[in-house]
């Protein structure tokens, strides 16, 4: 597992109100050694904000960035691949949040429209079949605008603590995976840099 992720750098993108202690974020964290996106404010969050918190942590990287992201933290990333498409080496985007949908939340609209183009990065959709945020209708579109693959996980809700997803140490293949499919890009960028 841990070999796996050795060429890459590892950032957490929480979402709405930040991912607490008890949070798997928090637990891949500190077990994994990763780097958690510092933004201002988590509880008005501001997408402008959001990307440059983003930003800041990328800036922090040295070697090529995987960015695991939770719920409104997905949406970020994909709005981020249209500015800086090149700074991300991967996604692993879990439980997107449906910012769209019929009563959201006032604090999250300024983050739609989702953006619709395929991420230009390997990228994995976890979505739940019962996610109260996100219907599954629409996370399979997520996946079809962003060209990703999408795992589903059976009544697991919005993938959090209060799902009782506190560890989910069973994630950690699906980011093995992403893992090994960024590699797979990297190395073949390198290699059509080569021949161009």
């Amino acid at each position: 597992m841990f070999a796996t992720l050795q060429p890459f750098d590892l950032i957490i993108q929480p979402g709405w109100n930040n991912s607490g202690p008890r949070h798997w974020q928090s637990h891949w964290q500190r077990r994994l050694g990763a780097r958690r996106v510092d933004n201002a404010d988590w509880t008005h969050p501001l997408l402008d904000d959001w990307l440059d918190g983003l930003d800041a942590a990328l800036d922090r990287c040295v070697k090529p960035a995987l960015v695991i992201a939770h719920s409104l933290g997905c949406i970020a990333v994909a709005h981020y691949a249209r500015q800086r498409p090149e700074r991300i080496a991967g996604a692993l985007l879990v439980a997107p949040a449906d910012v769209e949908r019929a009563f959201v939340p006032a604090e999250l609209m300024n983050f739609a429209p989702v953006p619709r183009q395929a991420l230009p990065f390997p990228a994995k959709i976890v979505a739940s079949s019962n996610d109260p945020f996100c219907k599954t209708a629409r996370a399979a579109r997520l996946a079809g605008y962003w060209q990703a693959p999408i795992t589903w996980l059976q009544h697991a809700g919005h993938i959090n603590v209060d799902s009782g997803h506190q560890q989910w140490e069973e994630g950690w293949p699906l980011l093995r995976q992403l893992a090994w499919r960024a590699q797979r890009h990297l190395e073949s960028r390198t290699v059509a840099t080569a021949i161009g």
